[in-house]
């Protein structure tokens, strides 16, 4: 059974840096696509940033050049760094595994989540 645990979310205040982990069991990243996705209630779900089988990254581009994913295979853990937080970035942030179909990703396990409060 895949599990995935999301960890690393809180209050900051705007300019602050935040890493938010992702640890799955039952499953092992390898060459599967991933991904964090963030909601709120304002914009509803957004992807944040995909990561292919390739290690092709695509980021939104209101976080460009501030978040980062990557991956540890060794501790099947997925991390995303958010440095110069923003209000605007307020959110459930939740991490994600899928399989490549058709040249897409179908994502087919959720985290539960983790709260990332930004504070001006």
């Amino acid at each position: 059974q895949v599990q995935l645990v999301e960890s690393g979310g809180g209050s900051v205040q705007a300019g602050g840096s935040l890493t938010l982990s992702c640890a799955a069991s039952g499953y092992s990243f390898g060459s599967h696509c991933m991904a964090w996705f963030r909601w709120s209630p304002g914009k509803g779900r957004e992807d944040v940033v995909t990561i292919d089988g390739s290690g092709a990254t695509n980021y939104r581009d209101s976080v460009k050049e501030r978040f980062a994913i990557s991956v540890d295979n060794a501790k099947n853990t997925l991390y995303l760094r958010m440095n110069s937080l923003k209000p605007e970035d307020t959110a459930m942030y939740q991490c994600t595994t899928g399989s490549t179909l058709g040249g897409a990703c179908q994502y087919h396990d959720w985290g539960q989540g983790t709260q990332v409060t930004v504070s001006s």
